[in-house]
């Protein structure tokens, strides 16, 4: 039985397959469009998955969508006719678009892939979050725990959920089990919901907006903001965010623009408390960032200014933490589940997470790789597989290499096209201890092997790499490699048996969000100096931890590097440039590595170079 899940039309559109119930591809559009967060319809993922498995469109049982586009439509034309006439260009604009395209999903699904309407089946938007998280998951059972902007009405809910296997435990190498009773049947029920317009995800957009970066493009960067400032303006936040106990909330919607305006997100009295918004891609620089104030364009208004902004951000990252750690104790109080879940756009907030795993009582906590609406293609399928057709499991989602890998011939050509020199080396240890050596003499290492990942994070398939010891090498990734501001940081990745000696993470094997670069901890500080280029403000890591048995190169390169320097950790960032999508194909590799100054390439078996 194979099941494509599909998203789109707000963004990061995405796609997957599902041969029964096992994954077979992931991808979303953006990878080929080159358009990053494309949120149109994704008709290359779905031809790339249709080719992954060698099948056409009449080989598919069904074809599932993320979300229910007519309960969407009310919400819109609700909250428009609530707030009319202010809200009368946000009424104009989305009528346009729904009327041409978004309230015809179901067409647009029959005719640009050629399935017959039977079999297309539409699944809510949130019970799509959940499945993707509970069913990708090695529990039986969990809580669930989902939290982002807006599916139809729901921006948030608490729920529990059982799984099935295909046997009587579940296996966390998704090997099929014997075939007995289970203990289980399939069900996710969603207890308590938060419903638009109050929407942590909103909230923090609107901060987004307000300090300089896009929304739903750059609210990672107001996370790597906010060591560099102090929660000072918290109690201005919760002016704007009542949040109870249980985690419930509302917003004060006196200060907020989204929902009857086409391009703000929050008004004049937002920008009253808390003074002019930042310039967007206006330089960023502060006490904290650049201490010598040997900067250039050093300007003690500026730094103040912008440690101002700093400090914002730090604020509205605490207060979001706090709330979802609310969320979180209310959602083990009225489960009893020793496991959790989460998923949506809110959960990438890898700090937020770190302190639920560390200040909660779940024992074991489970984020899928793309757990924003990307993901959501994912739970609908898994949704349809398991709950709609009552079918056992038999998949854990170990490791995030779902996407498409290209051909030694195409590499090849791609190489010998772009001028660049190469060597071919066939065996592997000989490969990795040129890396290796090239590593240690400070130099950096674009990584371009198998399938690309699913997901918002490189994680060691189309990857930068370099020696994480010394704080320079932060400085010349980020200026001289990614083009993107000074203040961003860096993920180390581990050896998964090592990482507790250099994170505070004991038993790192249960780490399942570190595994998917989802988690931010504590590094010691007898750990910080030997890391310098990965430890962020204030002493920490967003790390991803690796095995042998998943990655056998990556996991090697990272352990060569440790047997030379006695550290076994490796710098590691996505293969783009600033303002792209991660590379996918060898083209997009090769273009990449000219526009910038990474020093060697490895594409398979190639080592490739600049002189």
């Amino acid at each position: 039985m194979y099941i494509m899940g599909v998203s789109c039309y707000y963004h990061d559109s995405a796609v997957v397959l599902l041969q029964d119930g096992m994954l077979v591809a992931a991808a979303e559009e953006e990878r080929f469009s080159r358009k990053k967060h494309d949120n149109g319809f994704p008709q290359q993922a779905i031809n790339f998955c249709l080719r992954q498995a060698g099948i056409t469109a009449q080989d598919l049982d069904y074809v599932v969508f993320y979300e229910k586009p007519l309960v969407k439509f009310e919400r819109i034309l609700m909250t428009a006719l609530g707030t009319f006439p202010r809200s009368y260009p946000v009424f104009r604009e989305s009528m346009v678009a729904w009327f041409n395209e978004k309230l015809w999903v179901k067409s647009k699904l029959q005719t640009a892939i050629g399935v017959s309407p039977d079999r297309i089946l539409f699944i809510e938007h949130h019970l799509s979050h959940a499945a993707s998280a509970l069913y990708a998951s090695p529990f039986e059972e969990a809580a669930i725990l989902t939290v982002d902007g807006v599916g139809e009405w729901t921006t948030a809910a608490v729920g529990r959920g059982t799984a099935a296997w295909n046997g009587t435990s579940g296996s966390t190498t998704g090997d099929e089990a014997q075939n007995t009773t289970p203990r289980h049947e399939n069900k996710i029920e969603l207890m308590r919901e938060i419903r638009f317009p109050h929407s942590l995800g909103l909230l923090y957009s609107a901060f987004t907006a307000f300090l300089g970066f896009r929304v739903n493009n750059g609210e990672y960067k107001v996370m790597g903001m906010a060591p560099y400032g102090s929660p000072r303006y918290m109690d201005d936040v919760y002016k704007l965010i009542e949040v109870d106990d249980d985690g419930g909330f509302r917003l004060n919607l006196d200060y907020f623009s989204f929902h009857r305006s086409t391009h703000r997100t929050f008004n004049h009295r937002f920008v009253d408390l808390f003074g002019p918004p930042r310039s967007p891609e206006s330089e960023f620089f502060t006490l904290t960032t650049h201490p010598a104030r040997d900067y250039p364009k050093w300007s003690d208004t500026a730094a103040a200014q912008n440690q101002k902004y700093a400090d914002i951000a730090a604020s509205i990252q605490k207060v979001t933490e706090e709330t979802m750690l609310k969320m979180a104790h209310y959602a083990y109080r009225e489960t009893g589940c020793k496991n959790l879940v989460m998923a949506g756009g809110v959960t990438l907030n890898s700090v937020a997470n770190g302190r639920i795993i560390k200040e909660t009582p779940f024992e074991n906590v489970y984020i899928q790789p793309a757990a924003g609406d990307s993901g959501g293609a994912l739970g609908a399928a898994l949704y349809t597989y398991h709950v709609l057709l009552g079918q056992p499991r038999r998949f854990v989602m170990e490791h995030a290499y779902w996407g498409a890998e290209y051909p030694v011939d195409e590499m090849k050509a791609a190489i010998e096209t772009s001028g660049f020199p190469y060597k071919v080396i066939e065996d592997d240890e000989v490969l990795l201890d040129r890396v290796v050596d090239r590593l240690i003499q400070s130099k950096v290492v674009s990584w371009y092997r198998g399938r690309f990942e699913w997901g918002p994070r490189a994680l060691g398939h189309r990857s930068i790499l370099a020696d994480p010891r010394s704080i320079e090498m932060k400085e010349v990734v980020n200026t001289k490699i990614k083009f993107r501001e000074p203040f961003r940081p860096f993920a180390p990745v581990v050896l998964e048996e090592r990482a507790a000696e250099y994170f505070d993470m004991p038993s790192p094997e249960r780490y399942y969000p570190a595994r998917f670069m989802l988690l931010v901890t504590p590094i010691p500080e007898d750990k910080q100096d030997k890391i310098q280029a990965v430890c962020h403000v204030g002493g920490t890591g967003r790390l991803q931890t690796v095995r042998r048995e998943w990655n056998p190169a990556y996991y090697r390169v990272v352990e060569k590097f440790g047997e030379a320097t006695g550290v076994p950790i490796l710098l590691n960032t996505s293969y783009n440039l600033r303002g792209e999508p991660i590379v996918n194909t060898p083209q997009n590799a090769l273009n990449t590595f000219a526009k910038s100054d990474i020093d060697a390439l490895v594409m398979g078996q190639f080592l490739v170079s600049k002189r």
